[in-house]
């Protein structure tokens, strides 16, 4: 029986959807659809179908820059049970704590330190979650403004380098992941500045939100003792940092040379602050192994899919089909970000980065976009993925971890003024490329 290329795109992506809501797997089903479907594409040849999956899964094994996954996982696995983020909260929790929504700002300055030292949403958003809800909520900091400073400063470790989804990206397009790592720096910022920029300006007209400490607890501390605290909680991730990204940019370390170096680093300051021992490295080992086969088996899944998909023709029909819709290359693209949107509700990051990014890097390419400006746009939009409803990661990271007090409801609506803050990130990023493509042209020459 013979299928037309049209028929069998959508028939494709019905399945997906279909195995989806029924609540299968993603990486099985992808690689079951790749199997039906290439076996109907390819007129029932199964030799030519199996080989073009040993094939594209050796690539995938014999990858050089994948091997910074479960070095930079590692990396984060250990920084949790170094302590560093509970001594820079406690500090900063001093040091802000004292003007209005201090606390909230401190949170989400500790966010981004901790995503890039780490790179993984679930350790950011459950790490603060125990640290800074119950301060917060305590403090009496309203429950909405706490879940959506956690949820969203979490999710920065998606996107400020060192990333797993950036090294996934870079993997999957042959895009460099040094490149990206740095184009991703900006944004990154951009978006913790607006977060603070609109906590900041809530919390001086309404300091019911997020009222100043005390004044006993203000007065624990004097002024050097709270800057010492903060310098001394805030030099270790810098330097980790710094050996990291800093070794990136300049040209000293490929990206996973770098992993490498970060996984060392952070198990120097686990010793340093006296956390190393057999049960730290076993529990990380552990969790950075269960992980890492996430990913890899997901990656696989979805390297069958896309090369099905496009070995019968589903790209094309895809590209056409959104080339026809405009000929302004603006509204297909605002187009290809609003599907990853839309998914970004049902589906996690990696499985839209493994069904959309093989199907709208050659629509990107073809329309005259810049790769890494569309790798990175497409990056801030996965952001939003982790905080929008039904199925945002974030939401339910920090509702396990979330103290008495704090419900599903609170949480919805916290996030809801951070993903307009996010969309207003996309769109400073859309309308200035040089904020992607300025800091890779002029470091990494």
């Amino acid at each position: 029986m013979h299928f037309s290329p049209e028929t069998l795109t959508v028939l494709m992506f019905v399945a997906l959807f279909v195995a989806l809501f029924l609540g299968h797997p993603l990486a099985f089903s992808l690689g079951a659809i790749a199997v039906l479907f290439g076996y109907l594409g390819w007129g029932g040849n199964w030799e030519a179908l199996f080989y073009l999956f040993a094939n594209k899964t050796w690539g995938i094994m014999t990858n050089y820059v994948l091997v910074a996954i479960p070095l930079f996982i590692f990396m984060a696995q250990m920084l949790n049970y170094s302590g560093v983020a509970e001594r820079l909260y406690h500090s900063l929790h001093i040091l802000m704590g004292p003007t209005r929504g201090g606390l909230a700002l401190a949170t989400i300055v500790v966010c981004t330190i901790f995503a890039a030292s780490t790179g993984i949403i679930g350790a950011s958003v459950v790490a603060m979650g125990l640290l800074a809800a119950p301060s917060m909520i305590q403090k009496g900091y309203k429950p909405e403004l706490t879940a959506g400073v956690i949820c969203a400063g979490g999710t920065l470790g998606i996107l400020i380098p060192p990333s797993i989804m950036l090294v996934v990206y870079g993997g999957l397009v042959g895009l460099s992941v040094g490149k990206l790592f740095v184009g991703a720096i900006f944004p990154g910022l951009i978006l913790s500045g607006l977060y603070m920029i609109y906590v900041a300006v809530l919390c001086w007209f309404k300091p019911e939100w997020g009222p100043p400490l005390p004044k006993e607890e203000r007065d624990r501390y004097s002024s050097s003792e709270k800057w010492k605290m903060a310098a001394f909680s805030l030099f270790p991730p810098i330097a980790l940092i710094f050996v990291v990204l800093g070794s990136i940019m300049a040209g000293v370390a490929t990206p996973t040379e770098a992993a490498g170096m970060g996984a060392l680093g952070s198990m120097l300051l686990a010793l340093a602050y006296k956390n190393l021992n057999y049960g730290t490295l076993k529990e990380a080992s552990l969790a950075t192994l269960k992980t890492t086969c996430m990913v890899m088996v997901l990656f696989i899944g979805g390297n069958c899919f896309s090369s099905v998909f496009m070995g019968i023709g589903g790209g094309k029909v895809v590209a056409d089909f959104l080339l026809s819709l405009s000929g302004s290359r603006w509204v297909v693209f605002a187009i290809m970000m609003a599907v990853i949107f839309f998914l970004g509700m049902f589906v996690d990051w990696l499985g839209i980065l493994l069904i959309c990014i093989p199907v709208f890097t050659p629509i990107a390419d073809q329309l005259g976009f810049d790769p890494l400006w569309f790798a990175l746009m497409v990056s801030v939009n996965l952001q939003m993925s982790f905080l929008t409803p039904p199925f945002g990661y974030a939401l339910f990271y920090l509702k396990g971890v979330a103290p008495e007090g704090m419900t599903m409801n609170h949480i919805y609506r916290g996030i809801v003024p951070f993903v307009v803050l996010q969309m207003i990130g996309l769109t400073i990023c859309a309308l200035f490329p040089s904020v992607i493509t300025w800091l890779p042209a002029v470091t990494l020459k």
